[in-house]
């Protein structure tokens, strides 16, 4: 086969077409001109059975647990926790912003959940609290990135059940990247604070204060303790942990009474119209794979490369900066759908571990999420804060050299990403 399929999706996308339908677009046409209608079927029956899949699951049940605890309120048990802790540090709300966000993100794994839910309750109080409106939001937008990188996340999942990764071993692979990005962008905010004067957001807290912020935080916080113990111990698969986590967090918000039984219908069915969503353009990414598989894409790009550079350390460096421009444009989502069968088996031929190159991968199209032109969560941070997403941007860029040095880091240091996967069994 032709590599017509390629251009057709570059095509459908640019005229706006989503990317779910591109993806069966651009193989049904490139079949259609190529004379070879009887894949049809096969692109039928992959689009099917692509949803069809009890790994997936996890999907639905961890976007539900999300949806609980956005709604419960729970997340600000977890602010006053992180203020009852670093409140009294110099620029101290913004660095609660940031610990908030790595809290939130083992109980959401969104980054466009964690700027929406955080963004709402902190963008203001910092603008109370002298700092600026545009650097509020700064913070709010780059910290929010930690969401799919700390687990549970579902762009890892994605990866996972196309490339046949561990899901356990890419959550227990994200833990040390998240923990960077957030200790590195809280040394950034240190620094910029010092600089600007920003203020602490309260006194130092005695034991006894943070005694009562850990006991209100303590249930929400045990969420990926059980989430992660129960995976990485092997008490329960990824898909019955996103079961557990989904009832846990049900519970905890019934008892809390910040959520009642009439809010789960609400809850319930923002969650379906979420998953389908994601599950469709999974069947979409699915069908298309089985197309470049066909065309024998892999091979070429691989031929392709290795003609360029047989080292592994520049190749990587390549690989990076292509991620980064197509994070830019693409939703980490879908990016990975689309690229992860195509450059995957050729990292793989080149001896990169298939759980460093899913890290590097992830954290690259993770942080697209807050650049311009595409970052969704820069869009989400402007419309709370009314600022402009090109100021907001601006604002961010000495988080964005915090981000990209974590990726550098990980990418030629892969023990940071490997060694808790192999303590766990599920690297060698």
């Amino acid at each position: 086969m032709s590599l017509a399929f390629f251009w057709v999706l570059l095509a459908s996308m640019a005229i706006g077409l989503p990317v779910a339908f591109a993806m069966l677009l651009a193989p049904g046409i490139s079949l259609v001109l190529e004379g070879k209608e009887a894949f049809f079927l096969m692109l039928t029956q992959r689009l099917y059975n692509g949803i069809d899949s009890f790994p997936l699951m996890a999907v639905p049940f961890f976007m539900l647990a999300g949806e609980i605890m956005n709604r419960s309120g729970i997340t600000l048990g977890l602010v006053n926790f992180s203020q009852a802790f670093i409140g009294h540090l110099r620029g101290g709300l913004a660095q609660i912003n940031i610990l908030s966000s790595m809290l939130f993100a083992g109980l959401s794994g969104s980054a466009v959940a964690d700027c929406s839910t955080l963004g709402k309750m902190l963008i203001p109080a910092m603008e109370q609290n002298g700092y600026s409106r545009k650097f509020a939001a700064a913070v709010t937008a780059a910290s929010s990135i930690i969401g799919p990188i700390i687990p549970p996340s579902g762009i890892m999942i994605l990866y996972a059940y196309v490339m046949n990764v561990s899901v356990g071993g890419l959550f227990a692979a994200g833990i040390v990247p998240g923990a960077m990005i957030g200790g590195g962008m809280m040394a950034m905010t240190w620094l910029l604070a010092k600089r600007r004067n920003y203020p602490v957001a309260a006194e130092k807290a005695s034991w006894k204060q943070r005694g009562k912020a850990t006991k209100e935080a303590f249930w929400p916080l045990m969420t990926p303790v059980i989430l992660l113990g129960g995976i990485l111990s092997g008490i329960f698969t990824p898909t019955e942990a996103a079961a557990v986590s989904a009832a846990y967090a049900l519970v905890i918000s019934l008892l809390s009474r910040e959520m009642t039984w009439k809010d789960l219908p609400g809850v319930l069915y923002d969650t379906a119209k979420s998953s389908a969503v994601i599950l469709f353009l999974v069947g979409s990414a699915v069908a298309f794979s089985s197309v470049v598989s066909l065309s024998g894409t892999p091979q070429k790009i691989a031929q392709l490369v290795l003609e360029v550079t047989h080292n592994p350390l520049l190749l990587l460096l390549i690989i990076n900066i292509v991620l980064l421009i197509v994070g830019m444009f693409l939703d980490a989502g879908p990016a990975i759908l689309i690229l992860g069968p195509i450059l995957g088996p050729v990292l793989m031929q080149n001896g990169i571990d298939p759980l460093h190159f899913a890290i590097v991968m992830c954290v690259n199209l993770t942080i697209g999420l807050a650049t311009p032109p595409m970052g969704l969560v820069l869009f989400v941070a402007s419309s709370i804060s009314n600022t402009r997403v090109e100021t907001i941007a601006r604002e961010m860029l000495p988080y964005l050299a915090v981000h990209i040095a974590v990726i550098a880091l990980i990418t030629y240091i892969p023990a940071l990403t490997l060694t808790l996967p192999r303590l766990f069994g599920f690297a060698g």
